[in-house]
């Protein structure tokens, strides 16, 4: 009996240590597939970082495609609002005074944002209506757009009063140096600023107008109507710059003036024009002089529009030269007088 209880006590005890040995395999088992997972887990971390890095670097390359395509759309797309939206659109209008007399008719045409765009003609063209129906002006005078259609800054304005065409931005220099003859040159000019808000605005525009016109300084406690011919015109321009204008339509700025005067008066125009970027619609019947400071010019006669193109363009065609610049086809001055109005008209039209 002895005997038999020592092999039980034997064999329980191997059995236990074999079950040890097994729970040990099977920690050490345990223990590797950890490993292994962790292993194999840091391994699809990287992977992944690696493939995400990748993607990163892909989209951020597309999105710097489609950025220079934004900026290169944004640009073409800046270029062709520019050229599709001027400051002042007209569109095939027509004008009547009374009610009966038709004064313009079909007249199309555009001023460029900070452009400058000159109207040719005779007496009796057109020329001033065409200013008074943008400005307002027309209503004063029993005439109105009847059809048709003017827009400013893309918004229609033939249907508006005067006052408030102004105070958008458009001011008309009216032909014929209309100072208040019993004021001074001072108090005209401030005349033009009341569409300002505060005094400091006022004297901004006033050193403006005497920087432009430092003739208009040396004159300034001078009655209007006592100063030179050439001295008016530069008030009255002033006048409207201290409007504060977008927009300027000057109507026959050279009439009545000496040629240095002129050239005088037309360079300080053009300097406002590219320094303050102010629109300008000029009317001129001295065809050489508008042509060279406006870039593009309209043609009118009998209230249409016969012919427009660039300036080079208009100098350099014979009908040009022949009605306005008093030029035939080798250079030489030629007669009114040689041309037969007939003749004139079929060319126009054609």
């Amino acid at each position: 009996m002895g005997r038999g209880m020592d092999w039980l006590v034997i064999l329980i005890l191997l059995l236990i240590l074999l079950s040890l040995l097994l729970l040990l395999l099977l920690l050490l088992l345990i223990l590797l597939l950890i490993l292994c997972r962790t292993n194999m887990g840091k391994i699809r971390i990287e992977s992944k970082i690696k493939i995400k890095s990748k993607i990163k670097i892909k989209i951020k390359s597309k999105s710097k495609i489609k950025s220079e395509m934004k900026i290169e759309i944004k640009i073409m797309g800046d270029a062709a609002l520019s050229k599709q939206e001027p400051i002042l659109k007209i569109s095939n209008i027509e004008v009547r005074y009374h009610e009966v007399i038709l004064a313009l008719k079909g007249v199309s045409m555009e001023v460029p944002d900070g452009g400058i765009v000159a109207i040719l003609g005779a007496n009796g063209a057109g020329k001033s209506t065409t200013l008074k129906a943008v400005s307002g002006l027309l209503k004063h005078e029993d005439g109105e757009v009847t059809d048709g259609s003017i827009e400013f800054m893309g918004e229609r304005i033939d249907r508006m009063v005067a006052e408030k065409i102004a105070k958008m931005g458009i001011i008309q220099v009216i032909e014929g140096r209309r100072v208040f003859e019993h004021l001074t040159v001072e108090q005209n000019l401030k005349v033009g600023a009341h569409l300002r808000k505060n005094r400091k605005s006022v004297r901004e525009g006033m050193e403006m107008v005497y920087h432009y016109f430092p003739r208009l300084r040396e004159k300034r406690n001078e009655t209007a109507g006592l100063i030179s011919g050439g001295e008016q015109q530069m008030t009255v321009v002033g006048r409207a710059l201290m409007a504060d204008p977008k927009l300027i339509l000057l109507d026959e700025p050279s009439m009545g003036l000496a040629p240095l005067l002129i050239h005088e008066i037309f360079n300080i125009i053009t300097r406002l024009n590219k320094e303050k970027k102010i629109s300008i619609l000029l009317v001129e019947q001295n065809a050489k002089l508008a042509l060279n400071v406006a870039p593009y010019a309209y043609v009118m006669e009998n209230g249409r529009i016969v012919m427009d193109d660039t300036a080079d363009k208009l100098r350099n065609n014979p009908d040009i030269k022949d009605f306005y610049l008093g030029l035939s086809d080798v250079g030489g001055r030629k007669s009114f007088r040689d041309v037969k109005h007939y003749k004139r008209r079929k060319r126009w039209l054609t």
